[in-house]
Formats: structure tokens, sequence, C-alpha cells
């Protein structure tokens, strides 16, 4: 499923600005950033090297309201 490009998440009812109902953001595509740098540091030096790029990335998305 491709994202839909937005950098935050939007609440029921909130409109676009076409004044369409938002869509609300998915966890795929929620913080670009850490997800980046984790993604990264996994593929070189794997998953249990990297746990403060996890941890970084598991609290961008709880910041957004995702329960991760």
């Amino acid at each position: 499923m491709p994202c839909d490009g937005e950098s935050k998440q939007q609440t029921n009812g909130e409109k676009t600005a076409t004044g369409e109902p938002a869509k609300p953001l998915k966890p795929c595509c929620a913080c670009p950033e850490t997800r980046k740098k984790r993604d990264e540091c996994i593929i070189e030096k794997g998953e249990a090297n990297c746990t403060e790029y996890i941890e970084a990335h598991k609290e961008c998305l709880r910041k957004l309201g995702f329960n991760i």
C-alpha cells in the first residue's frame, strides 16, 4: 500500500483541502526519518545491533498515537 505523503496522523473528522474526509496515517507511512535509520542499521548490522534505532522509531510512532 502506498503512503499518501502525510507527515502527521490525522484524526477522524478532519477535512482535506478539497473538503473530503482526511484519511488516517498508516503506521507504515509514519516517522520516515526514524524508519529509514532503523532499516539501514538492520540491513548493515543486524537487528540485534540496532536496538537504539528500533526504540527511537517505536517512540516516534507512539507519539503519533499508534499502539506499538
